[in-house]
């Protein structure tokens, strides 16, 4: 069973800096693309960033593309996110997630994904 791990929400003021971390276990990690998703309230779940198995490619969302640095290591079995230059219409909850095999990673949709995390909130305060 593949279970998805996210830490490292919380509040911050604009322009500060967060680093998410998502722990997978049940899964061969290096084996499966992965991403990071959100969630304001009364929206939908959006993308905000996809990595290859090795990480040798990254995808961003327009709305973070220069602020947000996603990655991955293989051996820890894990996936961050680093947010900086936070923005109050960054607050959401954040999902990790398992992305289907052979989806593009450019823009997945929430369709393409088969495993969530329970999600951590950030929420960035004007």
């Amino acid at each position: 069973q593949v279970v998805l791990v996210e830490s490292g929400g919380g509040l911050v003021q604009a322009g500060g800096s967060l680093r998410l971390s998502c722990a997978a276990s049940g899964i061969t990690f290096s084996s499966y693309p992965m991403a990071w998703f959100r969630q304001a309230p009364g929206k939908e779940r959006d993308f905000v960033a996809s990595i290859t198995l090795t990480g040798w490619a990254t995808y961003y969302g327009d709305s973070v593309k220069g602020r947000f640095t996603i990655s991955r290591d293989n051996g820890r079995n894990s996936l961050y996110l680093q947010m900086n230059s936070l923005k109050p219409e960054d607050t959401a909850v954040y999902y990790c997630a398992k992305v289907r095999a052979g989806v593009g990673l450019q823009l997945p949709s929430a369709r393409d994904v088969d495993s969530w995390g329970q999600g951590t909130q950030v929420t960035v305060s004007s």
